[in-house]
């Protein structure tokens, strides 16, 4: 059942009321009586895959975990941005057995010994390279501390705008690890353009609608005063986006809004996205 978040979000587009005007869940909101799960900052990673970038990264555990437990997994992309706030959400459903015991790793984008930024390069383009980074380079030191589920659809890439993509893109590659996408204002558009000028995400539709159906159910929210630049409309990226996933079969939430390229909504139905992607696995397509 959708909570009453999610019921007013859409009670709101129908209204047309004043765009990123979405509640505060109470899920994002520090309980009495809830346990705190722990936080750590990890040590820097170099990595191979993206030779000559470090990435920053924290592992959040739940509460009261037990090590002889298998735990779920989340991913965030952007992890310098949702490390911040995603943690409460997961004390909070832990607590209310929503969801069981998890870890969630939160990482950023690669920075060069220059400073410069390889968000671009390792987020918005189509290749495998993202998903080798994370199960040869980033999830071993992980998995060497705790021990995390096997089970694909117990495992979930999260990110928002490019990471949005990036997660998108991790499960499009290896759905034997990773069966669950939440994506917020995904960049599902042609930044990653290459020497011939189309190269980028925005070639995911025609790619699914054409590629047998996989095992991933994917969470899209966007809202329709989101980016429209040379690279692409958002808005109409995303619903193509949920046009081929719906017409392939595949297990889809979507939510939409009136609102432009932040967080806002995203986070407003975060705890309802978990709920729906931590569910029941899918029976395998025929």
């Amino acid at each position: 059942m959708l909570s009453a978040a999610i019921l007013l979000l859409l009670t709101d587009q129908n209204k047309g009321q004043a765009e990123e005007n979405y509640p505060v869940p109470k899920e994002a909101v520090e309980q009495p009586g809830v346990p705190k799960g722990r936080m750590e900052q990890q040590p820097r990673l170099t990595s191979q895959v993206f030779g000559g970038t470090w990435h920053d990264w924290w592992v959040y555990t739940s509460a009261n975990l037990d090590p002889a437990k298998e735990s779920n997994l989340v991913v965030f992309q952007d992890g310098q941005w949702s490390h911040s706030y995603a943690p409460v959400f997961f004390d909070n459903l832990v607590a209310q057995g929503d969801l069981p015991q998890t870890v969630a790793v939160f990482v950023t984008p690669g920075t060069f010994t220059d400073g410069k930024s390889d968000r671009s390069r390792e987020y918005d383009t189509l290749s495998d390279a993202y998903s080798r980074f994370l199960l040869d380079e980033l999830l071993p030191l992980v998995e060497a501390k705790y021990k995390i589920t096997h089970d694909p659809m117990r495992r979930c890439a999260a990110g928002l705008s490019s990471g949005g993509i990036c997660s998108f893109t991790v499960a499009w590659h290896r759905p034997d690890k990773f069966g669950l996408v939440m994506s917020w204002i995904g960049s599902f558009t042609n930044i990653a353009s290459g020497e011939s000028k189309r190269e980028g995400g925005h070639n995911y539709p025609a790619l699914i609608r054409k590629t047998e159906k996989k095992l991933i159910r994917v969470f899209l929210q966007d809202g329709e005063n989101d980016l429209d630049n040379e690279h692409g409309n958002w808005w109409l990226s995303n619903q193509q986006m949920a046009k081929a996933l719906q017409f392939k079969g595949y297990e889809l939430m979507t939510v939409w809004g009136k609102g432009g390229h932040s967080d806002k909504q995203g986070r407003a139905v975060m705890a309802d996205a978990l709920r729906w992607l931590f569910q029941t696995k899918p029976k395998e397509s025929k």
